[in-house]
């Protein structure tokens, strides 16, 4: 068996305008999320749910960890592999579809990132380590829905 791991965190609700759930319209969807030693997170629903634009929304925040799992296994995979990596970016996509009853579902997440390797490095195993990412990343193992990814590859110099 493995090593297991355990991740706490807090949720404070702060969007009680007074009158608490009193109707769906009676209190804003803000949020502080919080872990020990770290900065709050500012969370929000959608704001096609009611929600405030300025902050982050769990929709976005799962996209994002995706996104960031993705990342930190590419660099462990291309230092182990002698793939030098100088700059790495993605814009990912998430698609969601709501149902008729309020619910939804993920039904996929698109990672496209674009990674910087210095001169010399092997450009064509840069692109492959994309693929053997699919097998590590925690997050991507525990969702129920494709996480594809586009990557594209520049050398640098």
């Amino acid at each position: 068996m493995g090593t297991n791991h355990s991740y706490q965190v807090s949720l404070e609700w702060t969007g009680n305008t007074g009158a608490g759930t009193r109707d769906r319209r009676s209190y804003r969807r803000t949020h502080d999320v919080t872990a020990e030693g770290k900065p709050v997170i500012a969370g929000s629903s959608d704001p096609a749910f009611r929600g405030d634009r300025d902050r982050w929304n769990p929709e976005e925040l799962l996209v994002v960890s995706l996104a960031q799992c993705h990342m930190l296994w590419y660099l462990d995979l291309a230092a182990r592999h002698g793939v030098t990596v100088t700059g790495y970016q993605d814009d990912a996509t998430g698609s969601m579809v709501e149902h008729r009853d309020g619910s939804g579902n993920f039904t996929e997440v698109v990672l496209r990132p674009r990674v910087t390797i210095a001169a010399g490095a092997d450009a064509d195993l840069a692109q492959r380590l994309h693929d053997g990412v699919d097998e590590l990343c925690f997050i991507a193992r525990s969702v129920n829905f494709p996480v594809r990814h586009e990557p594209s590859t520049v050398v640098a110099g």
